[in-house]
């Protein structure tokens, strides 16, 4: 007598898919955590840097000598120059809606934007400017109606103190994201916050 043998070809039941399924969920849930953690990430990065650069720009503006416009009577003395703060800017954009959840393109025009000011006010006295796409909202503020008021370890400012402040909304949930620096006049030079005060810091 002769035996042959066969081979029996078995499928995968179904606990063994579902399981095989339920694991590829877990990773690509970890996957897209990862991606808006990294997103997140970038984007409070150019806020922090941006403030960082708006904060530059006031001192460097604060240490150069202005001297004010005068019109001197005979053997007259002009006025010792001085130190002053640039007075404040409008914030950009102004509107803070361009901001929620999305890039604002600042507007190159003259008197618009980052454009806007004087040679003793806004932007334009800071000689500060950003020309790629922005998520956040951002200030520079003097003498009051600062971001930080309120928040967790900001200090109390005085009248000759200014704040470079970035807000947005960046997932549109209502919810926004604050980050500002803030430097003060004492003894006629500036003294600087040591960090970045935040408020609702996604990362």
């Amino acid at each position: 007598m002769r035996y042959t043998a066969t081979s029996r070809v078995r499928g995968f039941t179904l606990v063994e898919l579902m399981i095989v399924v339920a694991i590829l969920g877990v990773l690509a849930a970890l996957a897209i955590t990862g991606v808006r953690n990294y997103l997140t990430t970038a984007r409070t990065a150019e806020a922090k840097q941006i403030v960082g650069a708006i904060t530059r720009s006031a001192i460097n503006q604060f240490e150069r000598e202005r001297d004010a416009s005068q019109v001197l009577p005979p053997a007259g003395v002009s006025a010792a120059s001085t130190h002053t703060l640039c007075a404040s800017a409008t914030p950009v954009p102004l509107d803070f809606t361009y901001v929620l959840g999305t890039k604002y393109q600042p507007n190159a025009a003259p008197g618009v934007d980052f454009m806007s000011g004087s040679t003793t006010e806004g932007w334009q006295c800071l000689g500060f400017t950003v020309d790629q796409p922005i998520y956040f909202q951002y200030s520079y503020q003097v003498g009051g109606g600062y971001l930080s008021e309120g928040m967790t370890g900001a200090p109390v400012l005085s009248a000759e103190a200014f704040e470079a402040g970035a807000r947005a909304d960046l997932d549109g949930d209502g919810l926004a994201c604050t980050l500002v620096r803030t430097g003060e006049v004492r003894d006629g030079e500036i003294v600087t916050s040591t960090v970045i005060f935040t408020n609702n810091d996604p990362d």
